[in-house]
Parts: C-alpha cells; sequence; structure tokens
C-alpha cells in the first residue's frame, strides 16, 4: 500500500499528510525509535483481551445468566464481584515478574502466558457451566453455580494479571519521554476493545440461543489466546543476566515495607482510591437515572455508553498532550477531578431542569475527568518505580485501582436504593419524597470524593513532580529500558 502511495501520489501531498497525521490523529505520536508503532500496536492487544473479557464477565454474561437463565440476581452478583478477589493480588503478581528467576532471561513473558492460561481456563469452563445452568442436564443446580463462579475466578485472574505484567512490560520497552502517550494508547485499546466487543457480542447474540452463547465464549477464549499471544511475540528482550537463580532479590514484604515507608506513595494511593472511587460509584446509576428520572428511551440511554467511551478517549488525548510536554501528572490528575466536579454538578440539575442535554454533557465530561485522572495516575506510578520495581509499583496501582471501583459500584447501587427507598417513604421529608433523590445522594457524594481527592493531591502538585521521581526513572538509565 504505501509502494502505490509513493508511486501515485503526488509527493507534496505524501509529505503533508506523513507532517499532519501524527499532531491530529489521537495516539500516533506514541510510536519511537525503540518502539515503532507496529510493535506498540501489537503489544498493546492485551489490553483489547482485557476489554473484551470485562464485557463479557460483566455485561453480556451478566444479563443472559438473570433473564434467559434465570438465574438469581444475588447469586450472579456473587459471581461477578469472584474477579474482584484478585485484585489485591496484583501487586504480589508484579512483584514476582519483576525478581523472576529463569535460565532463559524472562521477567514478563512468563507471567503473561500464565495469565493468558488462566483467562482461556475461564472461558473455556465458562460453556459447561452454561449447559448445567440452562436445564439440559441431570446435573444438581449447584454444580453449575460451582463452575460458572470457578470461570469468572480464573477469567478474573488471568486479566488482572496479563493487564498488571503487561503494563510493565510496556514501561521496560518505551522510553521516559514516550510513557505518556503510550499509557494513552493503552488505555484507548482497553476502551476501543470493549466498546468493539460490546457491539460484536450484541450482534452475534440478537438472536439468542444457549448454543450461540456457548459459541461465543468459545470464540473469545481462542481470540483472547491468539491477541495475548500475538501482543507478547518478540517483545521482552532476554537477559539472563537480571533473571540469574543466584541473584538475591528482595523479598514481597521487604519491597511493601520500602514502599509503604514512603509518605508520598501513600498519599498517592489514598488520591488513587478516593479518585476511582468518585468516577465509579455511578457506573450502574447513569443509564437507570436517565430512563427513571428523565425519561429517556432505551435507545438514548445507551447512547450514554458511547458519550463516556468518547469522553474517555478525549480526556485520555488531552491527558498524553499535557504530559508529552512534561507536565505535572498529579496536576493533571487534579484538573480532571476540577472536570468530574462539574460533570456531577451538570447530571445533579439535569433533573430539576429536566434537560436531557445537559444530562448528556454531564455524562461525557464525567468520561472526560474520568481518562484524564487515570492516565495521569498510571503515569505517575510509572514514573514514580526504579526500574527494578516496575511491576510492583503498576501492581499496587491497579489493586488500588480495582478494588476502589469495584467497591465503589457495589455501594453505588446499595445507598440508591437504601436513599430511595426512605425518601419515597417520606422518611427523609416530604421536599425529598422523590425517586431521584437516592441518584442525587450518590453524585453529591461523589463530588465529595472528589474533593477529597484534590486534598489529596495538593501537596503532591506543590512539591516539582521531577523531585519525587526515583534516581533510575529521572536519571534515564538505559537499563530500566532493555529490561
Amino acid at each position: 500500500m504505501t509502494a502505490w502511495v509513493d508511486r501515485f501520489a503526488p509527493a507534496r501531498i505524501v509529505n503533508a499528510w506523513r507532517d499532519v497525521s501524527p499532531r491530529y490523529f489521537p495516539f500516533a505520536d506514541a510510536a519511537t525509535v525503540e518502539l515503532p508503532l507496529g510493535r506498540l500496536i501489537r503489544l498493546s492487544l492485551f489490553q483489547v483481551s482485557v476489554g473484551m473479557a470485562l464485557v463479557l464477565l460483566i455485561g453480556t454474561l451478566n444479563r443472559v445468566m438473570i433473564v434467559e437463565l434465570e438465574v438469581p440476581a444475588s447469586v450472579v452478583g456473587v459471581m461477578i464481584s469472584l474477579p474482584l478477589l484478585f485484585a489485591p493480588f496484583r501487586s504480589l503478581i508484579g512483584h514476582r515478574s519483576d525478581t523472576y528467576k529463569s535460565v532463559l532471561g524472562w521477567r514478563r513473558v512468563p507471567y503473561l502466558a500464565m495469565g493468558t492460561m488462566l483467562q482461556f481456563g475461564g472461558l473455556a469452563i465458562m460453556p459447561f457451566a452454561i449447559i448445567v445452568l440452562s436445564g439440559d442436564t441431570t446435573a444438581p443446580a449447584f454444580v453449575g453455580y460451582l463452575a460458572a463462579g470457578l470461570a469468572f475466578l480464573l477469567t478474573g485472574a488471568g486479566l488482572h494479571t496479563v493487564q498488571t505484567v503487561g503494563l510493565a512490560l510496556a514501561t521496560d520497552l518505551a522510553p521516559a519521554a514516550a510513557r505518556p502517550r503510550v499509557v494513552a494508547m493503552l488505555c484507548f485499546m482497553l476502551l476501543f476493545g470493549m466498546i468493539v466487543s460490546a457491539v460484536s457480542f450484541g450482534i452475534l447474540l440478537s438472536n439468542f440461543s444457549e448454543l450461540r452463547l456457548i459459541q461465543v465464549i468459545q470464540g473469545s477464549a481462542v481470540l483472547t489466546m491468539f491477541l495475548n499471544m500475538a501482543a507478547i511475540w518478540k517483545q521482552e528482550p532476554r537477559n539472563s543476566d537480571r533473571t540469574l537463580p543466584s541473584r538475591v532479590s528482595p523479598t514481597f514484604g521487604k519491597a511493601w515495607a520500602a514502599f509503604s515507608s514512603n509518605s508520598q506513595a501513600t498519599r498517592r494511593l489514598v488520591a488513587l482510591a478516593l479518585g476511582t472511587a468518585a468516577f465509579s460509584m455511578q457506573d450502574v446509576l447513569l443509564e437507570p437515572y436517565g430512563g427513571q428520572i428523565l425519561h429517556l428511551s432505551v435507545g438514548a440511554t445507551t447512547a450514554l455508553t458511547a458519550g463516556l467511551a468518547a469522553g474517555g478517549i478525549a480526556g485520555l488525548w488531552v491527558a498524553a498532550k499535557q504530559l508529552g510536554r512534561d507536565g505535572d501528572p498529579y496536576r493533571v490528575a487534579a484538573c480532571g477531578a476540577v472536570v468530574g466536579i462539574v460533570a456531577f454538578a451538570a447530571v445533579v440539575f439535569a433533573s430539576p431542569l429536566s434537560s436531557a442535554l445537559l444530562f448528556s454533557v454531564g455524562v461525557t465530561l464525567i468520561g472526560f475527568g474520568g481518562g484524564q485522572f487515570a492516565h495521569a495516575t498510571l503515569t505517575a506510578a510509572m514514573h514514580a518505580s526504579r526500574s527494578d520495581e516496575t511491576g510492583f509499583a503498576l501492581g499496587v496501582w491497579g489493586a488500588v485501582q480495582a478494588t476502589s471501583a469495584g467497591l465503589a459500584i457495589a455501594l453505588g447501587g446499595l445507598i440508591r436504593d437504601a436513599v430511595s427507598s426512605a425518601a419515597v417513604e417520606g422518611r427523609l421529608g416530604e421536599a425529598l419524597m422523590d425517586p431521584a433523590t437516592g441518584y442525587s445522594f450518590v453524585y453529591h457524594l461523589e463530588v465529595g470524593l472528589l474533593f477529597l481527592a484534590l486534598v489529596a493531591l495538593g501537596p503532591l502538585v506543590r512539591k516539582p513532580f521531577h523531585a519525587q521521581m526515583s534516581p533510575s526513572r529521572s536519571s534515564g538509565d538505559p537499563l530500566s529500558i532493555q529490561s
């Protein structure tokens, strides 16, 4: 294709296109000499598989098991929460990938392969669990519940392992100056994988049958294996000096003690937990709010997901531009929190004003602020870690982020139900006897959490970011790239 363009297109047009594309196409400037665009796109495929697994577990199977298979919602809720149990172990997985001892010279590849097998194994078990749950066998129902629970747990463990170690490998390969743009592209590929998977699953299951669902899950398992293997193929350089069995490595306890002794690191995690919880608590409420309170159609509320994703991509792109100009990640994260406060205010005022437009703007801004906040905090975690502790630092970030998001989503639904019930029954006073009260309470709570996140970020913004970086990162040690 390139040869055809060079031969038939005018030279000035080709040159102009080459100059324009990196500037106006999101994340095209993430490529470097050390990590060309083709190799970076291939590496980012692990995020696509993670996004596909998330949509399958949280979206497709959640709905199918409750509606079509008539599994009790409480049982499904427990199954969906099982992957969350593995989230705190991301720091341990990251540490193990930092200190892995192998004569082959690989640190990340073995754990990426292990995570892939866990993902594949969970998706491979799921069809048999569905057969039992559908009632087409003589096996008791609890066998189907146990098999489905095991499938959810294995898939969740696999995606947490793959994402943690994959991000660590990307940090190893990318030069320090390019890491903000690389982070943006990896986050974008996660959203891309979720959007494409959601659309694809919706089309494939439009004429639902249990056999079709099983085929979709089996296809997802095979595609997961293909995407992850393609992502890691010839990516990590082999360096036997860093993986010698005789090499002395710190234990996880010592690594955690050293990490937690840094007050700035603790403050970063507190800010991350507060901000992530604030942006995540509304995940299961926005569409019901639009339908129940603003009386939007199913199509209109479904379009909100697209708006949220579009805002997230825009936030990632803007954050990448800011951080690419040596911007302070904590200042960018604070800007994302401020945007989130404005966004939730717009969502709250959409109800008394009966404005669907204001609601749509607020939803898009939630995505924008959340994208900025997630990108900035992940970039800060990458820069603040030493070259031999990248996996551990990113594992801690992932553990806090995933745990905070999961707990916030669960609490958001519980708080909404409790407050709405009390409001409708008149226990909160006549002025609050409105179904919107429960939603509004959660949105105000999220605004409060964002203000607390700003309080936690304040001292980090005041201190120059480069002064907080570890020596191995700030000095641009080439070993951190060739790990």
